[in-house]
């Protein structure tokens, strides 16, 4: 942002820009919403053992700013990880409804995006994005602590941008 001062001379100024932040109040609550993201945990199936281990002392997500929270009303991020049923898709929306705005849902692993390998099965949903509306996908069969790491940054990364630009992006 290019701020002219013309109460002060080119050195005081140059000093002034130097060492002043100058902002808006959306960037300042984007900034403050993506470094501190409250994701709920919601494991389906096998990748919710690998977002068990982004929680534990080796990647430790916390270092991050994202704290584990058990309560869909304290969590502004859902993490889907694993194979989500038709009998399961009413109770995935429900959560997500129960979720205080701004909400952002993430996609972990290949049975969350796409169905997985039981995608030909009656039971089963053809990706989650069917049931809620997914800001983020992470592939893999699981994808490991790393690739969920990388989404919830990349989640990071799109909360900046929405608040810079002021429109939501799906």
């Amino acid at each position: 942002m290019d701020v002219k001062l013309e109460a002060f001379s080119p050195l005081e100024e140059a000093e002034v820009k130097r060492n002043v932040f100058f902002s808006t109040l959306e960037q300042l609550k984007g900034w403050a919403r993506s470094n501190s993201l409250w994701p709920m945990t919601f494991g389906l199936a096998c990748c919710a053992i690998e977002m068990m281990g982004v929680g534990g002392a080796h990647y430790d997500v916390d270092r991050f700013g994202s704290f584990f929270r058990t309560s869909p009303r304290q969590s502004d991020v859902m993490i889907v990880s694993g194979t989500v049923t038709k009998k399961m898709a009413p109770i995935v929306r429900r959560l997500y409804d129960q979720m205080p705005e701004p909400k952002w849902v993430i996609a972990m692993g290949s049975c969350a995006t796409a169905g997985g390998p039981y995608v030909n099965s009656y039971s089963v949903v053809k990706g989650v994005d069917q049931v809620v509306p997914v800001d983020v996908y992470i592939p893999g069969c699981p994808p490991n602590p790393a690739a969920l790491i990388y989404g919830i940054n990349k989640l990071k990364e799109k909360i900046r941008y929405e608040a810079t630009t002021g429109k939501r992006v799906r």
